[in-house]
């Protein structure tokens, strides 16, 4: 990801999940896997809240979703491996 501008939109995109997840003992973070493609990636801090994620399919909806005004599709989400 070059564009700086590009890259603020996703954070901005995907803000309102990254304080929600904190809430929760989660980071939220992504990266680019292809030019126009991101990897959503949440990791579980100590004391997260094991029942506060929702399912895989469930996040990829909502993140594909939240990442549609921005230049980027979602590739995946990985979750932590307690929650698979």
């Amino acid at each position: 990801m070059s564009d700086v501008a590009d890259a603020a939109s996703v954070d901005a995109a995907l803000a309102q999940f990254s304080e929600m997840m904190a809430a929760d003992g989660y980071v939220l973070s992504w990266q680019p896997v292809q030019e126009d493609r991101i990897v959503v990636r949440i990791d579980a801090t100590d004391g997260a809240c094991a029942d506060c994620l929702v399912p895989q399919k469930v996040m990829e909806a909502i993140m594909s979703q939240a990442l549609e005004p921005t230049p980027y599709a979602l590739d995946h989400v990985v979750l932590p491996e307690a929650a698979h």
